[in-house]
């Protein structure tokens, strides 16, 4: 699991995301980013229960994506934060690498939106 430093605490710092963050989309999942001044990065992943209708599914999705952002950490642009909108329950099944190509791409092409930003 993330560490909570990385994990966001109230729906606060969610909703200021969705307001000001700009999309990033692919068939099975979205990314919401936008920049902060905590000087850390802040994640958050989102399974609707459009996807799975039992939270066990669910928070297993949630789990398998935590996990592989655990695992590249360095590798995320830090001051920014993240939030992971899964829309597919194929991620449920989805091999480990596979998955962690998928949000690697998402974060690349956040990146560049970001650069294009500034």
């Amino acid at each position: 699991m993330l560490n909570k430093k990385y994990r966001f605490h109230s729906r606060g710092g969610v909703r200021y995301v969705y307001q000001k963050g700009k999309t990033v989309r692919t068939p099975k999942m979205s990314l919401v980013f936008a920049p902060n001044s905590r000087g850390f990065t802040r994640m958050a992943v989102v399974v609707s229960k459009k996807v799975m209708k039992t939270a066990v599914a669910r928070n297993r999705i949630r789990r398998r994506v935590y996990e592989v952002l655990r695992k590249n950490l360095d590798l995320i642009p830090k001051e920014t934060d993240y939030i992971f909108v899964v829309f597919s329950k194929d991620v449920i099944d989805m091999p480990f690498n596979e998955l962690e190509k998928l949000l690697g791409e998402l974060v690349a092409e956040a990146k560049v939106c970001y650069n294009k930003e500034n």
